[in-house]
């Protein structure tokens, strides 16, 4: 676990634990960056700048991608193994999503940068001899990169991928919870040809620490960042003492519905899917579930009994997350909550028995005020409560501070166009959940992120648009 700042690695700092929470033991360290690493980071991306990188044509550029996305699927399966070992997701779910996701990540956007073409007008003039304008864009400069462990290199990958290609120089810091595969990436990155300074990894928490120093650094131009609402906040405030751009992709307490003419089945075995994928903790998962009345009692037994039947399920990232999803779970229950399924924590008769392990819950029964019903978990738990009009189920739906995500089930394809547009989210599936095409927009509203990545979207925020206007 190394850091790497201006072409080469560094072992410096102080080294932070990492624990496996497959087990709950440690299995070795990640070293701390120092201020001052940190600031060697962004002077690296700084100079990187004013270097060849800045010569380097789109075309190149698009080359470079291709050979980054090579180098990360010629060791598959070493960053499977990473990033298995730091998140404790099964290997299924990392080799089929996250690790091609990646690899989709850099592809993509190579592709997009190759066809992309700025715009041009012809002005009319008194004198009738006209003028060209048009477009041309250029890198915002140095891009701090945040990104989260709960997908750490798909999340990493889908910023640093359209940054590069953009012409950007990028520090990047992953969690310190889950360094493993941006250690890899940098490895890649070095033998790809990225030329030095222009993609940079530092380690360490966040605040008082790399994460709060990198954001508030005087030399970054701008900030991508996934994670917490709350952290946003922060980096935002800081961000906003020099107008530096930023991009959000933050918390969610998605909705789901389901409707009584949905096929039943389809919309449990996807509210599973959509539930307890990673075991809750991904940004996109189905937190409360409204169900219309005439089907609730059977929906709500097939989930419950589906939840009791799952398998192959990972384990919570870290003690501390544990006790939080866990702290919730007490709460509702005391609080009066039907537990229709899990509520605690599974016992293996193993080594598993010491790591960071929360049953799948279906919770019934709680007040739309709950925490439980409120707050994100991010977790495997989600919350059922049935509705009566497509009217409340949009008020249901759209209430509180969260608008990322939502599900609809039904039938009744007008009704699908006619609820799908009126949540109040970044994205809506209906009768699926996490179909995504990379050339669309996502994001969220509310507390939920500002702006929209995939596509030219992520190219856009990546990039200023200049006008150039010559008089013929």
């Amino acid at each position: 676990m190394r850091h790497y700042v201006g072409g080469g690695f560094d072992a410096s700092g102080v080294p932070l634990p990492l624990v496996d929470p497959v087990t709950g033991r440690t299995v070795g360290a990640v070293p701390e960056a120092s201020r001052e690493l940190v600031d060697r980071a962004v002077a690296a991306a700084r100079a990187a700048l004013r270097g060849p990188w800045a010569a380097w044509s789109p075309a190149e550029r698009s080359r470079l991608l291709h050979r980054i996305a090579d180098g990360i699927e010629a060791r598959f399966e070493e960053f499977t193994a990473a990033e298995c070992a730091d998140t404790g997701k099964p290997r299924e779910l990392a080799a089929t999503v996250d690790i091609p996701r990646a690899v989709a990540n850099f592809r993509s956007y190579a592709e997009l940068l190759a066809g992309r073409s700025e715009r041009s007008w012809h002005t009319p003039t008194p004198d009738g001899r006209g003028a060209l304008n048009y477009t041309v864009r250029k890198p915002l400069g140095v891009v701090a990169v945040v990104s989260p462990w709960n997908l750490p290199l798909l999340l990493l990958t889908w910023k640093v991928a359209p940054a590069l290609a953009t012409g950007n120089a990028v520090v990047a810091k992953p969690s310190e919870l889950t360094p493993g595969t941006a250690c890899l990436l940098a490895e890649v990155m070095a033998k790809a040809g990225v030329p030095a300074g222009v993609f940079n990894l530092v380690h360490g928490r966040g605040p008082d620490a790399a994460g709060q120093w990198l954001t508030e650094h005087p030399g970054v131009d701008a900030v991508a960042f996934t994670g917490a609402s709350r952290t946003g906040s922060a980096i935002m405030r800081a961000a906003a003492d020099r107008l530096a751009p930023v991009s959000f992709e933050l918390g969610g307490k998605n909705a789901g519905l389901v409707f009584a003419d949905a096929d039943l089945e389809e919309a449990v075995a996807g509210t599973l899917r959509s539930a307890f994928t990673h075991s809750g903790q991904v940004c996109l998962c189905t937190e409360r579930v409204y169900v219309e009345r005439p089907v609730f009692d059977a929906f709500a037994a097939a989930l419950a009994a589906g939840a009791k039947e799952l398998s192959g399920y990972g384990p919570m990232v870290s003690a501390a997350h544990r006790d939080k999803v866990l702290g919730h779970l007490e709460r509702a229950a005391a609080d009066g909550a039907e537990v229709l399924a899990g509520g605690g924590t599974p016992r293996f008769g193993d080594e598993r028995d010491g790591g960071f392990w929360v049953e799948p819950t279906v919770l019934a029964g709680l007040p739309e005020d709950h925490p439980a019903v409120r707050d994100e978990i991010f977790g495997p738990v989600v919350h059922l409560a049935p509705f009566d009009t497509e009217e409340e189920a949009l008020a249901l739906a759209n209430a509180g501070p969260y608008g990322l995500a939502a599900t609809v089930w039904t039938g009744d394809v007008r009704r699908a166009h006619r609820v799908a547009p009126a949540l109040d989210v970044g994205i809506a599936w209906v009768n699926t959940w996490n179909l995504r095409d990379l050339r669309t927009p996502f994001g969220g509203v509310k507390a939920s992120g500002i702006g929209r990545e995939g596509g030219d979207h992520s190219l856009d925020f990546f990039s200023e648009p200049m006008n150039v206007c010559v008089k013929l």
